[in-house]
């Protein structure tokens, strides 16, 4: 499970055609996105919004284009409020 882990993780650092980003209205919101996330097991981090994405706080949620339809399921079921999804 570790070695799946650490895979996941060069998968975010490596991969810039496969990710999707999930932008928040404040910092708040975009946190309890990470602790709901971390929870679930989904995998994923906090980054800096990318240059050509315009969001209220700064902050989205980095994740595998697969993970897309569980982050957004998770959001809504956490009653987290996000702004909008990219695919890179």
């Amino acid at each position: 499970m570790a070695e799946e882990t650490h895979t996941r993780r060069n998968f975010l650092r490596r991969d810039r055609e496969n990710r999707c980003f999930m932008t928040f209205p404040n910092t708040t919101e975009a946190i309890k996105m990470e602790a709901c996330c971390h929870a679930a097991g989904l995998p994923g981090r906090l980054v800096p919004v990318p240059g050509e994405i315009t969001a209220g706080c700064g902050l989205a949620w980095m994740a595998e284009r697969s993970w897309r339809e569980e982050m957004e399921k998770l959001a809504e079921n956490s009653r987290v409020i996000y702004e909008a999804v990219y695919e890179n």
